[in-house]
């Protein structure tokens, strides 16, 4: 059976880094950005980073371990299904060439072409299933990037950062004072409001059955 490519699979989930709110795709940018700024204010008291470490918030995130389980899940049922489909395959394969040496042409020039359509729903199937996972792991990931970018927004409201970064070693941040690490108001803060909303759902759905 072909192998399912997965790209979207646990392992890749966990080792995207642009899942949150994240600046990996534009650290130069970002660097400039700082710089400039710094450079452009003058009350330099006022001019405030904070960072947060984005290993940890994976790692302590429920909302983003539920994700993960789901895409997981999502992951299994995907193979379970294409295995099913492989071994009735397989099974009527066997039927046909037990069946082979009894054949006219035209019945054997008929098995052929179901084996065929056998082998092209197959693939059909797999690229559907395929996008499926995407579909699903895009959903996920917008919606805990989403989570933690309007968390950081009412977060700064008080705070009034500058610039809140994520932070992962082999990063630009060579050197991190960790007066400024925000990682566990972040991570409280989201896990508090995570489980108001699943609180919330469930009662909705006890209500509605």
């Amino acid at each position: 059976m072909k192998q399912i490519s997965t790209p979207l699979s646990l392992v890749a989930l966990l080792a995207t880094g642009v899942l949150f709110y994240l600046h990996f795709t534009h650290t130069e940018q970002l660097k400039k950005q700082i710089s400039t700024s710094a450079a452009n204010n003058r009350d330099t008291t006022n001019f405030r980073i904070a960072y947060f470490d984005i290993d940890s918030l994976q790692k302590n995130y429920n909302s983003f371990k539920d994700a993960e389980e789901k895409i997981k899940a999502k992951e299994i049922a995907v193979k379970n299904q294409l295995s099913d489909l492989n071994n009735r395959n397989q099974r009527r394969l066997r039927e046909l060439q037990e069946k082979a040496p009894g054949m006219t042409q035209a019945e054997g020039e008929a098995a052929q072409r179901e084996l065929a359509q056998l082998q092209q729903t197959f693939q059909q199937k797999e690229l559907e299933l395929d996008q499926e996972l995407k579909r699903l792991q895009m959903e996920e990931m917008g919606d805990l990037q989403k989570k933690v970018e309007d968390f950081l927004k009412k977060y700064n409201e008080k705070k009034g950062y500058s610039f809140i970064v994520s932070y992962r070693p082999g990063e630009f941040m060579y050197y991190k004072d960790s007066v400024y690490d925000i990682t566990k108001d972040i991570v409280n803060g989201l896990n508090a409001e995570y489980s108001k909303t699943k609180k919330k759902n469930w009662c909705i759905e006890l209500n509605g059955k």
